[in-house]
C-alpha cells in the first residue's frame, strides 16, 4: 500500500488566516498549506496588521494573536492568482474600519467580482473599480454596513463567505439564500469559534443566517485537514492503475460539501473506502483507501456539481479511460475559473485523441481503454496541469504538460510526489 499525505486544505487555510485575528486570544494552527494562494492570503492579512507568527515558508505551526483591528496598508494588496483571497477580502474589508486596494495577476483580473461587490454595495459598502466594471483592481473603503440579505442566483461559497465576513466585522445580521448547498467551511469555523450561525433547508436550497456578535470570537486550535481537491488527483491515479496497487490518503478533509468526487467514483465502479476518524474546528477528517478499478462512464447531474466543482478536471481524465460515455452537466462555473476549464479540458482531450464534445455547461466524453499521447496546454491552470499529469502517468500514456510550474498555486511538490507514487517511479 502507498500512503500519501496531501497539503492542508486551501479553503480552510484562507478562512483560518482571516478569522483568527478577529478572535480574543491566540489561535494555534498546524499544517497550513504552503501554496501560493494561501501565501497570498497570509501576506494580505499581514499588510492589514494581522500577521501570523511563525514561518509559512517552512510549514511550521503558527500563532495568530487577536483581536486585531484591521488597518489600512501602505500599498496595494496583491491577491496573486487566488480568487478566494480576493473575494473574501472584499467582504472582510467592506465591513471594517480599513481602506485598501486589491489587485491580482492577469488571470485573476479576468475573473468576475461583481457577484460579491453588488450585494455588498446594496448593504452600503464603498467599492470602486479602478479599471473595468466588475473586475480587479478594486478600491474598498470600510464602513458600517446595513443588515445584509442576499438571494444568490447560483450556489457560491465565495459569495456567501464574503457576505458573512462583512456582516461579522460590521456586527450586522446576514441572511444568504442559495438555490443549492455550497461549501460550508466558513459556517463550520465560525460555529467552532462561538458565532451564532445557522443553516437550514429552504425549498431545494439553503438559507444561512448569522447574528451579530455580542462579544468576540473564540480562538481556534486546529490541525488543518488535508485538501480533498489535492487528494482527488491520487484517487484518480489509483483507480486508473497508475500506482503500485492500493493507495491510502491519510488525514484528509471529509466535509460532505467537498467529497462529491467519491460519489462519482463509486458510481463509476471504483473500489474505495472513506473512514472518518476525527474533527478539526468542525471539519470531519479521516482516511480514504482506493484500489485499481474497472471504470465505466456515468452521468453527473447539476445537483452533484457544487460538491465536486474543483475535481472536474480529474473526473474528465478518469472518464477518458472509462468504458462508455460520461456526461457532465451544470458546471458552467468552470468557464470563469483560472481558465475556461470546460474549453481547456475539451481542447486537450481532443488533442490527445479522446472523443469529447463541449457543452455550454459541461462535457460529454466517450472513454476508451487505449493509450493516449500528445502535448497538453494548461493555459496557466494548476488543476488542468495536475489532472493531465495524472493521466500521463498511467502506463502506456505519453503526455507532455507545457507548464508544470503552475501547480505551485495549490500543490507545491506535486510532480515530485507523482514520481514517487507512480508505477514507473522509484520504490518508496
Amino acid at each position: 500500500m502507498i500512503t500519501i499525505h496531501v497539503p492542508g486544505d486551501k479553503s480552510i487555510c484562507h478562512r483560518a488566516l482571516m478569522l483568527a485575528p478577529l478572535a480574543d486570544g491566540t489561535s494555534h494552527i498546524r499544517g497550513l498549506a504552503l501554496s501560493e494562494d494561501v501565501r497570498a492570503t497570509g501576506a494580505a492579512m499581514g499588510a492589514l496588521g494581522a500577521p501570523a507568527i511563525g514561518s509559512l515558508e517552512e510549514g511550521q505551526p503558527i500563532e495568530i494573536r487577536g483581536p486585531v483591528e484591521l488597518r489600512s496598508p501602505g500599498s496595494v494588496i496583491d491577491c496573486g492568482n487566488s480568487g478566494t483571497t480576493a473575494r473574501l477580502m472584499v467582504g472582510l474589508l467592506a465591513g471594517s474600519s480599513a481602506a485598501a486596494t486589491l489587485d491580482g495577476d492577469e488571470s485573476l483580473r479576468r475573473r468576475p467580482m461583481d457577484r460579491v461587490v453588488q450585494p455588498l454595495r446594496r448593504a452600503g459598502a464603498s467599492v470602486r473599480e479602478l479599471r473595468e466594471p466588475g473586475y480587479l483592481p478594486l478600491e474598498i473603503e470600510g464602513c458600517v454596513l446595513s443588515p445584509i440579505r442576499h438571494e444568490s442566483e447560483a450556489a457560491s461559497a465565495q459569495v456567501k463567505s464574503a457576505l458573512l465576513l462583512a456582516g461579522l466585522v460590521s456586527r450586522v445580521p446576514v441572511r444568504v439564500i442559495e438555490p443549492g448547498a455550497s461549501r460550508d467551511h466558513t459556517e463550520r469555523m465560525l460555529r467552532a469559534m462561538g458565532a451564532q450561525i445557522e443553516g437550514e433547508p429552504q425549498g431545494k436550497g439553503m438559507r444561512v443566517s448569522l447574528e451579530p456578535l455580542s462579544g468576540a470570537l473564540k480562538p481556534i486550535n486546529m490541525a488543518v485537514p488535508g485538501d480533498f481537491s489535492s487528494a482527488a488527483f491520487w484517487l484518480g491515479l489509483a483507480v486508473l492503475g497508475g500506482c503500485r496497487g492500493e493507495v491510502r490518503i491519510e488525514g484528509v478533509g471529509l466535509n460532505p460539501g467537498r467529497t462529491g468526487f467519491l460519489r462519482v467514483l463509486d458510481a463509476m465502479g471504483a473500489s474505495l473506502d472513506a473512514m472518518p476518524s476525527s474533527d478539526e474546528a468542525g471539519e470531519p477528517v479521516g482516511d480514504v483507501v482506493v484500489r485499481p478499478s474497472a471504470m465505466r462512464g456515468v452521468e453527473i447531474p447539476p445537483e452533484w456539481v457544487p460538491a465536486l466543482i474543483d475535481e472536474i478536471p480529474i473526473i474528465a481524465c478518469v472518464a477518458s479511460r472509462a468504458v462508455g460515455r460520461t456526461i457532465i452537466r451544470g458546471a458552467q462555473e468552470l468557464r470563469v475559473k483560472e481558465s475556461d476549464r470546460i474549453a481547456a479540458l475539451h481542447a486537450n482531450l481532443v488533442a490527445l485523441g479522446v472523443s469529447s464534445r463541449e457543452r455550454p455547461d459541461g462535457l460529454e466524453i466517450e472513454g476508451a481503454d487505449r493509450a493516449v499521447a500528445g502535448v497538453v496546454e494548461t493555459r496557466g491552470d494548476h488543476r488542468i496541469a495536475m489532472a493531465f499529469g495524472v493521466l500521463g502517468a498511467v502506463p502506456g500514456n505519453s503526455i507532455a504538460v507545457d507548464d508544470r510550474a503552475c501547480a505551485r498555486v495549490s500543490y507545491p511538490g506535486f510532480w515530485e510526489e507523482l514520481d514517487r507514487v507512480t508505477a514507473s517511479g522509484p520504490e518508496p
